[in-house]
C-alpha cells in the first residue's frame, strides 16, 4: 500500500480522537476527584481508599491480557475493535457515575467500602475493554509513520481537550449544583492549566519529532516537567500561596508543557512496537500489544492512586476538617449530576467515534484464530522496544496519575493542614514526580527503534 493510499482524512483523525476525548472526560474526573470524593465526601479512610484502588489493580492486572487475547481473536460485521467503543463504552460510563454516587448517606460503614469496591472495579474493567481496543484501533487505521504521527497528535490532543474539560468542569458543576461559593474557580483554573499547553503544543510535536528526534523529544521536555515541580514547591512554602496565585498557576504551565509532551508522543510509539511484533512474528497483533502496554500504563495510574493514601494517611492528613476555603463541596447529590452529565456526554461522543472510523490493516481470520494468552507474554519477552516503551509507560502514567490525584489536596485547604500533612502533599504534587520523570528518562534512552528500522520492517526488509 502506498504512502498515499494510507494517509486519513480529517474527519477519521477527528473522529478517532473523539474516542480518546471521551474516554478522559469520565476516566481523568475519577482518577483526579474519586480519591477526594472518597475521603472527604464518601467518608472512607484515606488507607481504605487506598486498598480500593489496590483490589480494582490486581483485578485489571488478570482482565488485561484476557481481554488483549479476546478481541484480537474475533471481529465481526461492525468491525474488529470499533464495536467495543459503544458496546464497552455504555456500561462504563454508567458505572462511572455510580463510582461517585453515595446512597448510604452518613452511614453504612463497612456496606460503603464493599460498595467502592465492587463499583470501582468495575469501572476499572470497562474502561480496559474499551480502551485496549482503542489502543488497537490506532494501529489497524495506518501502516504511514507520518499519518500515525500526526493520528497521535489529533488524539492526544483531543484527549487533554477531555482531561481540560473533565479538570475544569467537575469542580465548577459540584459547586455550582451544590450552590457554594467562588473557591472552586481557584482549583478549576489550576487543573486546567495542568492540560492548557496540550492545545498548542501537541499541534506542533510532528515538526518537533522532525527536529529533536524521539529521544530527543524526552531529553527536551521532561527537565521542563522539573523545572515547573521546583518551583510549584518553592513558591507553596512561601506564605500563602492561595493570596497571590499567578505564579503557582504559571508554574503549573511549565511543568505540563513537559508532561504533556512527553507522555503525548510516548503513544507515537505504540504502532512502532506494533509493526516490531509484526516482522518478528509475521502477525500484527494490536490488541495484544496493546493490553501489555495497557498492563502497565495501569498499573502506574493505580500505583498513583495508591500512593497518596499512604502518605496522606502516614503525614497525618485531616479528611473534611474546618477548612477557610472550601473549593470542592461535599454535597454528594452534586457530585452525582455532575458525574452523570459527564457520563453522557461521553457516550454520545464514543459513539461518533465508532461511525467515523474503520479498520484498515488488521490480522485475517485465520492468524486471528492462533492469538492465545500465553502469546502476550511471549510478545513481552521477545520484543525488546514493547519491553521498554512499557516501563516507560509505568513510570510516567505513576507520575500522572500522582499529580492530577494531589492537585485536588494542594488547592483546597492545603493551609489548614498540619505541616507534616502540608509537606507530604509537596512530596504528592512535585518530589515524587520528579524522581520517576528521572528514572523514566533512563528507561527511554535504551529505546532502540529509528526510522530506519522502521522502514525496513514495513518493507519486510531484514534488520
Amino acid at each position: 500500500m502506498s504512502k498515499e493510499a494510507d494517509r486519513l482524512g480529517w474527519r477519521v483523525r477527528i473522529g478517532f480522537g473523539a474516542g480518546d476525548f471521551a474516554q478522559n472526560l469520565v476516566y481523568v474526573a475519577a482518577c483526579m476527584y474519586l480519591p477526594f470524593f472518597y475521603t472527604d465526601v464518601f467518608g472512607l479512610a484515606p488507607t481504605v481508599a487506598a486498598a480500593v484502588f489496590l483490589v480494582a489493580q490486581i483485578a485489571d492486572f488478570l482482565w488485561n491480557p484476557l481481554v488483549g487475547a479476546f478481541i484480537d481473536r474475533r471481529s465481526s460485521c461492525w468491525g474488529k475493535y470499533r464495536p467495543y467503543l459503544v458496546f464497552a463504552g455504555l456500561p462504563f460510563v454508567v458505572f462511572a457515575a455510580l463510582c461517585f454516587w453515595n446512597p448510604f448517606g452518613s452511614c453504612g460503614g463497612v456496606w460503603k467500602a464493599a460498595y467502592a469496591y465492587a463499583t470501582y472495579t468495575g469501572f476499572t474493567l470497562l474502561f480496559t475493554l474499551v480502551n485496549v481496543a482503542y489502543g488497537a484501533l490506532n494501529a489497524s487505521l495506518s501502516r504511514d509513520t507520518e499519518e500515525i504521527a500526526v493520528l497521535t497528535s489529533v488524539r492526544v490532543f483531543m484527549a487533554n481537550a477531555g482531561c481540560f474539560a473533565a479538570a475544569v468542569g467537575v469542580p465548577v458543576l459540584v459547586a455550582w449544583l451544590s450552590g457554594s461559593r467562588d473557591a472552586s474557580w481557584r482549583l478549576a483554573l489550576f487543573m486546567g492549566f495542568g492540560f492548557l499547553p496540550s492545545f498548542f503544543l501537541m499541534p506542533l510535536v510532528p515538526s518537533l519529532r522532525r527536529r529533536l528526534g524521539r529521544k530527543g523529544m524526552f531529553y527536551a521536555f521532561v527537565p521542563l516537567a522539573i523545572v515547573g515541580m521546583a518551583a510549584m514547591y518553592a513558591l507553596s512554602r512561601i506564605g500563602r500561596m492561595y493570596d497571590s496565585p499567578g505564579l503557582l498557576y504559571a508554574a503549573q504551565v511549565v511543568k505540563a508543557s513537559g508532561i504533556i509532551v512527553t507522555t503525548g508522543y510516548m503513544w507515537a510509539l505504540v504502532p512502532e512496537v506494533v509493526a516490531c511484533s509484526e516482522h518478528l512474528t509475521g502477525r500484527r497483533i494490536s490488541g495484544m500489544v496493546n493490553a501489555i502496554i495497557g498492563v502497565f500504563f495501569r498499573a502506574g495510574m493505580a500505583v498513583g492512586r495508591i500512593v497518596p493514601g499512604v502518605v496522606l494517611a502516614w503525614t497525618g492528613y485531616r479528611a473534611g476538617g474546618p477548612r477557610e476555603d472550601v473549593a470542592l463541596p461535599a454535597d454528594p447529590g452534586a457530585w452525582l449530576w455532575t458525574m452523570a452529565a459527564l457520563a453522557l456526554v461521553a457516550f454520545a461522543v464514543l459513539a461518533f467515534s465508532c461511525s467515523q472510523t474503520r479498520e484498515r490493516v488488521v490480522m485475517d481470520a485465520a492468524t486471528s484464530a492462533q492469538v492465545g494468552i500465553g502469546e502476550m507474554w511471549r510478545e513481552f519477552r521477545r520484543n525488546a522496544p514493547l519491553r521498554i516503551l512499557a516501563v516507560f509507560f509505568l513510570f510516567m502514567f505513576t507520575v500522572m496519575s500522582i499529580g492530577n490525584v494531589a492537585g485536588a489536596y494542594f488547592m483546597d485547604g492545603f493551609d489548614m493542614q498540619p505541616p507534616l500533612a502540608q509537606e507530604g502533599i509537596r512530596w504528592l504534587v512535585c518530589v515524587i514526580p520528579t524522581i520517576l520523570m528521572v528514572i523514566a528518562t533512563a528507561v527511554i534512552a535504551r529505546y532502540p527503534l529509528t526510522d530506519d528500522l522502521l522502514d525496513r520492517m514495513n518493507h519486510h526488509m531484514p534488520l
